[in-house]
């Protein structure tokens, strides 16, 4: 089983990554044979390459993230509410539901993105 203090951890290398705007750093945290589905619904980045490349053009928008509550923490998920600012042609919000699978490296191997038009604001 993973270790939830490293989960919870990871969440806050995440958003902190996105701050420094540095894909590299999301991409660490990520099993080599992870997936990304963001949002839930569209075809999943496959890889830590592919991975890498998504955050990269996501980061180019400027996109800051903000928690909006605690990590939820069970068994080897870690579930988190947040919000996405952006600013280009005025500010734009997302909140945003994520989920994290994490494998017994304490690694992400799932992660999905929970959002859709009635949680954009400013668009």
């Amino acid at each position: 089983m993973p270790d939830s203090a490293k989960m919870e951890a990871a969440v806050h290398a995440y958003v902190a990554a996105f701050e420094a705007g540095s894909p590299d750093q999301v991409a660490a945290l990520f099993a080599e044979d992870a997936t990304v589905e963001d949002p839930v619904g569209s075809p999943p980045h496959k890889g830590r390459d592919a991975i890498r490349a998504f955050y990269a053009e996501s980061m180019k928008t400027g996109a800051k993230l903000a928690l909006e509550g605690p990590v939820r923490i069970t068994a080897d998920y870690a579930a988190f509410p947040f919000s996405v600012h952006l600013n280009y042609n005025g500010p734009k919000r997302i909140d945003v539901i994520d989920t994290f699978r994490f494998n017994e490296a304490n690694e992400v191997i799932e992660m999905r993105a929970y959002f859709g038009p009635t949680n954009m604001q400013g668009f």
